[in-house]
């Protein structure tokens, strides 16, 4: 068996050793990345019962999961993802590509056809190492999310997305408070301090 690289076994080492990680499965979260979307939904008040909430690049399910027992057996949750989810107790997991017709359709048969409170996104590109590429592949994937929500948010609904700063986000910013009632960005304390992630949490979207 091949040695690990001084780089990946440093990794492990962080990432066991992680409180969040921990935490996460003590508690039974998919994932540490929860602790994100809870101190921003504890903060702003973003998920209650009854909520229709898509959740896109949705893999391993932390934030699906958390969102299901926050809407309730009156909400409803839809987890994409390129990748196979596991089943989640109160998510309908769909993997495909959210951009094409396929899983659009598989979204509004889920939802009988009604439009989406609240639009979530968690994707990330696979880090390069190299700021400004990384950077630039965030804010296209923050893109394609911003062009789902607006497609598929109600009048009055909200979008949180993770973007790294960098080129490009003020004017991101700019388009979402054209669009938005209110816009706030919001750095979890979850967020590893090296990471260029931030969240952009978009409210009352005009249609």
């Amino acid at each position: 068996m091949p040695k690990r690289g001084k780089s990946s076994a440093s990794w492990l080492r962080e990432h066991f050793s992680d409180p969040y990680v921990q935490r996460a499965k003590a508690e039974g979260w998919r994932s540490r990345a929860v602790f994100k979307l809870q101190e921003i939904d504890e903060r702003d008040r973003l998920l209650r019962p009854g909520l229709k909430v898509v959740d896109l690049g949705a893999a391993p399910g932390g934030w699906s999961q958390y969102a299901a027992r926050k809407v309730g057996s009156q909400g409803r949750v839809v987890a994409f993802d390129l990748l196979p989810i596991t089943p989640l107790p109160g998510v309908v997991c769909l993997q495909g590509d959210f951009r094409e017709r396929e899983a659009l359709d598989a979204m509004s048969e889920a939802l009988a056809g009604q439009r989406v409170d609240l639009v979530l996104s968690d994707m990330a590109p696979n880090t390069s190492g190299v700021e400004a590429v990384d950077q630039i592949r965030s804010l296209a994937l923050a893109e394609t999310a911003e062009s789902f929500a607006v497609d598929a948010l109600q009048p009055g609904g909200d979008f949180l997305v993770k973007l790294f700063q960098g080129p490009g986000f003020d004017d991101f910013v700019r388009r979402m408070r054209e669009r938005f009632g209110k816009v706030v960005v919001r750095k979890p304390k979850a967020s590893r301090d090296r990471s260029p992630e931030v969240y952009l949490l978009a409210r009352n979207y005009a249609l």
